[in-house]
């Protein structure tokens, strides 16, 4: 069974511009990537990095059942706007079933009382190239920074896949 990511975002531009070379590069290492979006009218740029696309708000009022992902990554600006999104991450950090909860972005996340590391990811040199389509997609500048950055929680270090997120020092 592969490593499954979910990641959350207000929209596909947002993802793409805060977490799609590193989601692209955990693609390519075999891992199943899911996007939930707010706005998933224009899910190209997301199929371009190779990451699955459902809707945000029918996967938080829809009860799951079956195997919880090994990660989780979350915009920091969809945390600030959406107290559902807040309040499952906070559940998701108490219950610390997950392997890692990685933010990114600009938006104030709650304090959810946990330390948190800042971490980076190299980009591969195709997540690059593909992070410049995506972004050309969803007609963002293609100005593409070969580190992007994380706060990460890893909650179960010992069961870590792989360590692609470095701590900043």
């Amino acid at each position: 069974m592969r490593p499954h990511l979910v990641a959350l975002a207000p929209t596909a531009a947002a993802l793409v511009r805060g977490a799609g070379g590193w989601l692209f590069d955990r693609v390519m290492a075999g891992w199943e990537v899911t996007a939930l979006v707010a706005d998933h009218t224009d899910t190209r740029p997301l199929r371009i990095l190779g990451v699955r696309v459902a809707d945000l708000t029918s996967c938080l009022t829809t009860n799951h059942r079956g195997p919880r992902p090994q990660a989780i990554a979350v915009d920091t600006e969809l945390c600030s706007m959406d107290v559902h999104v807040r309040d499952r991450l906070s559940r998701v950090l108490e219950q610390g079933q997950h392997e890692e909860v990685t933010l990114w972005g600009d938006g104030s996340a709650a304090d959810f009382g946990r330390p948190v590391d800042p971490v980076l990811h190299h980009l591969s040199y195709a997540a690059r190239a593909f992070k410049s389509q995506a972004l050309a997609a969803v007609a963002a500048p293609v100005s593409v920074h070969p580190d992007e950055m994380f706060r990460s929680y890893e909650l179960l270090p010992s069961c870590r896949a792989i360590r692609d997120l470095v701590p900043m020092s």
